[in-house]
């Protein structure tokens, strides 16, 4: 067999290669390196993008649309493999009567003359395809211009190469998408994690890991929906427009309707018209629904999330722990891999039962304060750096919770009976109304839920919406009357919860940060228009001595 082909070094990379190491005897500053390397990853960049502009054109020449026509009714690599691992074949033995038609992109390609083999990539996995000339002999002047990252359709039959790499023997051919830019290069990647997170187009074909986490992302959230359903609950949409934002401590985004020349807020939360059905009689409802809060970005903030929130008539935050302990339990075992699971360097026991401990006890026993005793809150502050002059006793409590406390949460705990000022939505406990009958549940020191019995007498809460904590930089403290008049119809009992989907995503999957789980994140803007990843190559991986 002919040598593999030379995929391609060129002459740019070379000089400044060669420009760099004359450096060593006078060292650059690491600016001026880091600057010949972009410059040179751009020229080679813009080399493989000329070269393939000519390829795309060579194959117009040969009357080849190079963006193909539908292809359907084709069976996932997975399946094949199964398929051909059930015929149990030796090595170098093929099954023409088991036939395929598959499609995927190129991910590894090597040319040995006259025959061909290519690692094809779909969402399912990979699989090896073997092109002769004899076999495809008037689809060859094709095959010779294609390059890593092409999309291309094949029918063939399943057999095994002499090394037992299952593979199809392609006996027809057919381009799909005549990809312009090559692929990140295996062994580098995509280094750049914010260009991953730009072009996540690509970091889901380049990065098998990527992928599967948001395949297991959509697995969860049906399981959720299943789970609900099959509980009475139903599924409804609330308005993402609203004349009033609530229900939950944020900033919201503004914007502005020209016909009715009105201000609106994007929804920070859909709980108080979720809690109006309630009044109308939809007993048990939940939406999985998009939030937006004009704050801060940060590994477990983004401004733009997913929100499952419910609520249950005649229920109470009891049931709401039982719910999401069910919910999450029966998620893992829907998807699998145990309920010990990784998360970063941290191993995270879901493991029912979860424990369900008190505010006032986490508070006694992490910070050492007791919940009421606001001189020993204080001091506790004092010891841990929080500025409190300007806060309520109230948010010097939660103040010192979160930096004590939380970061001790590393298996799923619930914890319950918060301060009643931080809560204006919930119903107080009947023997102690200094505290509300709320919980949140944590894990690795993240919020993951958040739960109330809640309030549904009607000049209570219009007495808590009008009053802000000093110090509170957000408030639900925004009166909305129509709410107020919903509850002068009678909102039953209930019990009502909110579980962050981004944040359950990254513990099921051990993504650490809420931008590894949602497909387009929020991104500054670059200042520059380099689109290209460094580490992008024509070079097959197979090439490499």
């Amino acid at each position: 067999m002919m040598a593999e082909r030379d995929c391609g070094y060129h002459a740019d990379r070379d000089r400044w290669r060669h420009a760099l190491g004359a450096r060593a005897l006078k060292p650059a500053s690491p600016a001026l390196q880091a600057r010949a390397r972009t410059v040179a990853d751009q020229s080679e960049q813009q080399q493989h993008y000329q070269d393939r502009l000519k390829k795309l054109a060579k194959l117009r020449e040969l009357g080849v649309d190079p963006y193909g026509e539908r292809f359907a009714e084709t069976e996932a690599f997975a399946d094949v493999r199964r398929r051909a691992e059930a015929l149990d074949l030796e090595a170098g033995q093929s099954a023409e009567d088991e036939r395929t038609r598959a499609a995927g992109r190129i991910m590894l390609l090597r040319m040995f003359g006259s025959l061909v083999f290519l690692t094809v990539r779909d969402r399912s996995g990979d699989i090896q395809v073997g092109l002769s000339k004899k076999a495809v002999r008037d689809d060859w002047p094709a095959i010779k211009q294609l390059d890593l990252g092409d999309l291309i359709a094949v029918e063939g039959y399943l057999g095994k190469t002499k090394t037992g790499e299952i593979t199809i023997w392609a006996d027809a051919f057919r381009l799909l998408c005549k990809s312009l830019r090559p692929p990140p290069e295996k062994y580098h990647g995509l280094v750049d994690v914010e260009w991953r997170y730009r072009h996540r187009y690509v970091d889901l074909f380049a990065n098998p890991d990527v992928r599967d986490a948001f395949v297991t992302r959509s697995v969860i959230v049906d399981h959720v929906r299943s789970y609900l359903s099959e509980r009475g609950f139903l599924e409804v949409e609330t308005p993402m427009l609203q004349p009033i934002y609530g229900g939950a401590e944020a900033r919201p985004f503004t914007t502005h309707h020209n016909t009715l020349d009105i201000d609106l807020f994007l929804r920070i939360s859909p709980e108080l018209y979720l809690k109006r059905l309630l009044v109308r009689g939809l007993e048990r409802v939940f939406e999985i629904n998009r939030n937006f809060r004009n704050e801060g970005i940060s590994t477990r903030h983004n401004p733009e999330f997913t929100m499952l929130e419910i609520y249950q008539a005649y229920g109470d935050y009891n049931d709401m722990m039982d719910l999401t302990e069910g919910m999450v339990v029966s998620a893992i075992e829907r998807i699998g891999g145990g309920f010990v699971r990784s998360f970063g360097e941290i191993q995270i026991d879901f493991t029912p039962p979860w424990p369900r401990r008190t505010y006032a006890e986490c508070l006694a026993e992490y910070a050492g304060v007791a919940m009421s005793d606001i001189a020993a809150v204080r001091a506790k502050a004092d010891e841990l750096g929080i500025k409190y002059s300007h806060l309520a006793d109230a948010v010097v409590v939660q103040e010192v919770f979160e930096a004590a406390v939380e970061p001790k949460l590393v298996n799923p705990t619930f914890v319950k009976d918060y301060p009643a000022p931080l809560c204006p939505l919930t119903r107080r406990c009947p023997d102690d109304p200094s505290k509300a009958l709320r919980f949140e549940v944590f894990a690795v020191g993240m919020e993951l839920g958040n739960a109330y019995t809640e309030l549904n007498d009607p000049a209570v809460q219009a007495e808590t919406l009008r009053t802000q904590l000093e110090g509170q930089t957000e408030t639900m403290a925004v009166m909305d009357e129509d709410f107020i008049l919903s509850l002068q119809y009678g909102m039953p009992p209930a019990g009502g919860l909110g579980i962050g989907i981004d944040r359950l995503v990254m513990l099921l999957t051990g993504c650490p940060s809420i931008r590894d789980v949602i497909l387009f994140p929020l991104q500054r803007p670059r200042a520059t228009a380099d689109d290209t990843p460094r580490g992008s190559t024509d070079e097959n991986p197979a090439d490499r001595p």
